[in-house]
């Protein structure tokens, strides 16, 4: 699929791997993209895409909850009326809320289960999130067919659109991450069914497994964590960038022969 030219929607675009993401997409030359995230942050990011191309990519800033229908709706909306069908779609807005999934006190023996509350968020976030909006990617590329008069896709049209789950090598498991480490192997599964159902309208789905990466929300666990627990499990001896897993993810968009699921994980392997 040819990244030049066509329509891209990053989530969680402020930092991390969602804006090394966005600014890879546009060194790549898309059209337009949708620079969404909860913090005002967004529409920074895309006033200096603006500047820096001279306006020759169009990037929007789209403040609000990747969890709320609405806005999601609103932001296709927004950018499709102006630019076109969406075609990319990167949704690499997440959470982590750390905890052991029981903890004893000492003194009375009664055991803290992890809070079913930040279970829940973290699913809304991670999983629910994402795949409703790869499933409004599809679901739009699907009426747009319609509407002139398209059925079953055919490979001589080209890949219609892309999407590119983040997943995470904690979908293996992770200590303190039952959370996060579930949506993260949930994203597997719901990329490989996506891909079997929405490849009738052209649109492929997969997903790329980061290993940690010098993001905000890695450094959330503890500069001496990162030290002590995984630089020493890693190969390359430090963190990955987000510029690497960036063009690991524009990688798996330009090559349809691309399907499944790729591990930029710098070699990590868990200590037990």
């Amino acid at each position: 699929m040819n990244i030049f030219g066509k329509v891209a929607i990053v989530t969680g675009a402020s930092s991390g791997i969602g804006e090394a993401v966005a600014l890879e997409l546009v060194r790549r030359g898309v059209k337009a993209i949708g620079v969404v995230d909860m913090s005002d942050n967004a529409s920074q990011l895309a006033g200096s895409i603006n500047q820096f191309t001279n306006n020759h990519v169009h990037a929007v800033a789209c403040v609000g909850d990747v969890t709320d229908e609405g806005f999601r709706r609103h932001v296709f909306d927004e950018i499709s009326s102006k630019w076109g069908i969406v075609q990319i779609l990167v949704p690499a807005a997440g959470i982590t809320r750390d905890a052991l999934t029981a903890k004893v006190d000492r003194d009375t023996g009664k055991a803290t289960l992890y809070p079913i509350d930040d279970f829940r968020r973290v699913m809304e976030v991670n999983l629910v999130s994402p795949v409703y909006w790869a499933l409004e990617l599809a679901g739009r590329i699907a009426e747009d067919r319609h509407a002139r008069g398209l059925k079953r896709w055919k490979s001589e049209e080209h890949i219609q659109g892309t999407v590119v789950f983040i997943g995470s090598v904690s979908s293996r498991g992770n200590k303190g991450q039952v959370a996060y480490a579930a949506t993260k192997a949930g994203l597997e599964g719901a990329a490989r069914t996506l891909m079997m159902e929405a490849l009738y309208h052209g649109v492929r789905c997969a997903v790329i497994h980061p290993g940690f990466t010098d993001t905000p929300l890695v450094h959330i666990l503890g500069e001496d964590y990162i030290r002590d627990k995984i630089l020493p499990n890693t190969q390359l001896g430090r963190l990955i960038l987000p510029e690497e897993i960036a063009d690991a993810i524009c990688f798996m968009i330009a090559n349809s022969a691309v399907s499944g699921e790729l591990w930029a994980d710098a070699g990590w392997q868990p200590s037990r």
